[in-house]
């Protein structure tokens, strides 16, 4: 498993990870307990399926820490909610993938 440390950048409403001297990056919004992960944004050098899916689950672990619910609106994170189950218990009642 590739160790990441995450940030949460309130200011920039992104969580964030620097990897090998490049920024990936989650952006989202905030609202009622719930985050949208709205966009994933992972530079070229570092683009590859096991990095984008550990970021992907370090980003989910710290949403299930602060006992809030998450909605997956870029498709990337939506279709990994939707292949991995045992993320699906933070989505929102009646939200489904």
């Amino acid at each position: 498993m590739i160790e990441l440390n995450l940030v949460n950048n309130e200011f920039l409403r992104q969580f964030e990870v620097n990897f090998d001297n490049q920024l990936a990056r989650i952006e989202y919004s905030e609202q009622e307990r719930k985050i949208f992960l709205t966009k994933i944004s992972i530079p070229e050098p570092i683009q590859n399926k096991k990095f984008e899916e550990a970021f992907i689950v370090k980003v989910l672990e710290f949403i299930q820490n602060k006992n809030l619910r998450v909605v997956p609106t870029s498709p990337k994170i939506a279709g990994f909610v939707r292949r991995n189950r045992r993320y699906k218990e933070l989505l929102p009642v009646g939200i489904k993938l």
